[in-house]
């Protein structure tokens, strides 16, 4: 019989995941995905819905309660995805929906033993755990806190005060006071501290001045809203917002109608709700990548797809951040808001299209968004208090690989300034093992909850591009070979069981490393673990690999698709074929 080489066995099995790949994408052209089902998501969205009190809701009230009650953990709490642990935030926001909607019986009972052996018991209890959890970081410990209050199980008065009368004043005046809550979080300040206003209104300034701030930031929450009435398409965001404003404006209220409309709308046939609508655009200029790496874009209507991205850039000032045209969300939805990331992403595939001149403007807004340090946030450049505004080491690859695929000789002055500082950004954040820790995804099973085999692949894949053969690119790729684990794969971090998620982006930043001793072979034998999961079917599981803003776990079904056909293409060819 004659025996396939492996280099036959790669370009078959690139051929056959790219295939199941294509098979996804949908009728218009882009891939939508499909987000993991989320206890955090679910509970939120019941307790909206059962503080509304709306009687048509009653069933998808019931669903959820059952969703919630038959994905318990043995402990009696909640994870943020049925294959996360159980958190202490989680398991109070399902305890809250589940009081909520009157739901009696032993779930209920394993909740409360949970939080009471988290938090010590009592409400002051339960209080003081979430503030620590969060620190100074108002933007979810007073949406659990108001989630809980409203279920009784934590007083009013133990919840701090959201100052919603600043809304009201000028967008330049929160960057002027530095506040611990900013635009991206806009619409939770103003729904909530109207709330706790109304709940306990002597609190910070005086009433008065409260009363009259009241109906103008009420009209800018009415206008950040999207048209698909769900805050950034993200079913907490919405179900925090629309809790808020049933109790003292009513369910027809026209935010909160919307808010609740969204959440009817996106409700799964299970019972359950998801993080977040979807990752269109994030997905789809990955897969694009991906098929790019492997001289695969000729097996989809390229050109389609390609228009599809660009038609996604933003042309106008955003009305929920301020950002300016030029940039792209993770999401074609109404409620996506720009972010470096995904403009990155889009710059890689478009530049050098027919498509090139949304490219450009992209390149434009990343160069305005480059923080202080040298690196790049996320939504807004700030001063690095909070997570929308810091810079990260994989953001910042990403952008740096943006900017050399449409400059590669650096004619620009900025763009050329800009690579100089990204990188002294970088090599001022590398860790003392070598590896760069990323900002926005993590690995469950590190102790740290951080993801240094993500962040380090990203980062190497920038060193890669920008043909950086550096001292620091080397200790990286080092850190990559030792946190391999014996069976061929990677984990978030070393000792961290293998996924696919994490052995392909390893693959695919040691395909580019072939001058380092040994990473060919490791890069080899990771492609080996991605065969031998294609061939028992374990490929296509999701695990959970994304952090959303406030640590909320998240799995992607067609992230560990997208990653292997990359791997395996750059594994089969290292000198890879595109962006």
């Amino acid at each position: 019989m004659e025996t396939v080489s492996t280099a036959g066995r790669l370009q078959q099995a690139l051929k056959a995941a790219a295939g199941h790949l294509i098979s996804q994408m949908g009728p218009e052209g882009f891939w939508e995905g499909r987000l993991s089902s989320s206890a955090l998501s679910t509970a939120t969205a019941v307790s909206a819905l059962a503080t509304a009190g709306g009687a048509g809701d009653r069933l998808l009230i019931e669903a959820g309660c059952r969703w919630l009650e038959g994905t318990q953990g043995t402990d009696g709490g909640w994870g943020d995805t049925p294959d996360s642990p159980a958190n202490p935030s989680t398991t109070l926001l399902v305890l809250s929906a589940l009081t909520l909607a009157g739901r009696r019986g032993p779930a209920v009972d394993g909740a409360r033993a949970c939080v009471d052996a988290a938090s010590g018991g009592g409400p002051g209890g339960i209080a003081g755990r979430v503030l620590r959890i969060y620190g100074d970081d108002r933007t979810f410990a007073v949406p659990i806190l108001v989630n809980c209050a409203l279920a009784g199980l934590v007083p009013w008065d133990r919840i701090p005060p959201l100052p919603f009368e600043l809304a009201a004043l000028p967008r330049a005046f929160f960057k002027a006071l530095r506040l611990q809550v900013v635009s991206y979080a806009l619409p939770a300040l103003i729904a909530m501290g109207f709330l706790l206003h109304r709940r306990s209104p002597a609190r910070a300034l005086p009433r008065l001045l409260r009363a009259l701030a009241a109906p103008a930031a009420l009209r800018k929450l009415e206008r950040l809203q999207p048209e698909s009435g769900g805050f950034l398409e993200a079913v907490p965001l919405t179900s925090f917002i629309a809790m808020s404003l049933v109790p003292v404006l009513g369910a027809a209220h026209p935010v909160a109608a919307r808010c609740l409309r969204f959440l009817r709308g996106i409700v799964r046939d299970d019972g359950s709700w998801p993080i977040d609508s979807n990752l269109s655009v994030w997905l789809t200029t990955a897969a694009v990548s991906a098929l790019c790496q492997g001289d695969l874009l000729d097996r989809i209507d390229a050109a389609r797809t390609l228009r599809w991205i660009a038609g996604r850039q933003e042309r106008r000032v955003h009305p929920y951040t301020g950002a300016a045209p030029g940039a792209w969300a993770w999401t074609h939805l109404s409620g996506g808001v720009p972010d470096a990331d995904d403009t990155a992403g889009a710059i890689l595939v478009l530049a050098g299209s027919a498509q090139g001149e949304g490219a450009g403007a992209g390149v434009r807004w990343l160069l305005r968004l480059q923080n202080r340090d040298g690196g790049w946030p996320t939504f807004c450049r700030g001063w690095g208090k909070l997570p929308f505004d810091r810079s990260s080491p994989d953001i910042t690859a990403h952008a740096l690989r943006a900017l050399r695929r449409w400059d590669p000789e650096e004619r620009d002055p900025g763009v050329r300034i800009a690579v100089r500082n990204g990188l002294s950004y970088l090599s001022g954040r590398q860790e003392a093992d070598g590896s760069w820790i990323p900002l926005w995804f993590g690995s469950q099973g590190h102790a740290g909850r951080t993801n240094p085999v993500y962040g380090t692949a990203r980062v190497l894949r920038a060193y890669e591009d920008l043909g950086m053969d550096s001292p620091p690119a080397a200790r990286g790729a080092r850190y990559l070979l030792s946190a391999r684990n014996p069976d061929g794969g990677w984990g978030g971090a070393a000792g961290v069981p293998s996924s696919v998620e994490e052995t392909a982006l390893a693959v695919a930043a040691l395909a580019g490393c072939g001058k380092l001793p040994g990473a060919a072979s490791a890069a080899a034998g990771g492609a080996g673990y991605l065969l031998q999961r294609m061939d028992d079917g374990s490929w296509e599981r999701p695990a959970p690999i994304g952090l959303y803003f406030a640590s909320l776990w998240y799995s992607e079904r067609l992230y560990p698709v997208v990653w292997t056909v990359e791997a395996l293409a750059r594994a089969a060819a290292p000198a890879g074929g595109g962006p």
